[in-house]
Order: C-alpha cells, then sequence, then structure tokens
C-alpha cells in the first residue's frame, strides 16, 4: 500500500512526464510483457534520485537526505544501487535536466512536497545547515 501511495504522490506531485521506453527494450509480438506497476516504481525511484541531485546543486537553501531516499527507493522495490549506472542512472540524470527547466519553482516544489512536512516522502528534502559564525 505504502509503495503504491509513494508512486502515486511521485506521478501527481512532481508533474513530469513519464520516460519513454528504453531503446533497448525489446518490442513486437515475442516481447515479454512489462509489468506496468514495476515499471512505474522504477520510474519513481528516478524521479526522485533525479530530484535529489537537482536539489543538491541547484537549491541554496535544501540537499536531499541520501538514507532517506536509499529508504523511500528500497520502499518502491527497487535497488537503491541500479540508480548509481545504467538505464536508471540515465532516467534519474534525465529528470535532473528537466528540473532545471524551472529552478525557483522546482525547489520550491521538492521542499513543500518533500521536505520535514511534505506530503510525499517527509524528509527527503532537508535544510542545508549554515556553518556557524566561529570567533565571535
Amino acid at each position: 500500500m505504502t509503495r503504491n501511495l509513494i508512486a502515486a504522490v511521485l506521478a501527481t506531485a512532481l508533474m513530469v512526464p513519464l520516460m519513454a521506453r528504453p531503446a533497448h527494450a525489446q518490442t513486437g509480438p515475442d516481447a515479454p510483457a512489462a509489468d506496468p506497476r514495476v515499471e512505474r516504481q522504477r520510474n519513481g525511484a528516478a524521479k526522485l534520485a533525479g530530484l535529489v541531485a537537482f536539489v543538491d546543486v541547484f537549491c541554496p537553501e535544501a540537499k536531499g537526505d541520501p538514507q532517506r531516499l536509499r529508504g523511500a527507493v528500497s520502499r518502491l522495490g527497487v535497488d537503491p544501487g541500479e540508480l548509481a549506472q545504467g538505464e536508471l542512472h540515465l532516467r534519474a540524470k534525465a529528470y535532473t535536466e528537466i528540473y532545471q527547466k524551472d529552478v525557483p519553482a522546482n525547489c520550491k516544489r521538492a521542499v513543500e512536497t518533500f521536505g520535514e512536512g511534505g506530503s510525499a516522502v517527509p524528509g527527503l528534502i532537508v535544510r542545508k545547515e549554515r556553518p556557524g559564525l566561529s570567533g565571535r
């Protein structure tokens, strides 16, 4: 239930179109049927990873929590290691690029949706700690 809820919230909250099937995917009458639920979960994991990468670089007041990301991706049924290379890594990078099209709006949306009080994966996005003023 939690996996489906996370996937549904991600799909609506991020408002980013689903990525096309990979070019290397087998097509035609002999191709194995892909489980749409699994594909949605894999795509949701790529969206989360792309969002965290985007926030880490482009949002001056926020950063992603790597442990929460691994936990959320695992709850979606995806091995977090798959996001470091291969097809899912490329998908995550594509999402990072999509989020860059409107940096201020996407930083705000990321904090609202995935921050401490967020409606989807609360605590995935946290405020960056500001270094203390030493010597005063």
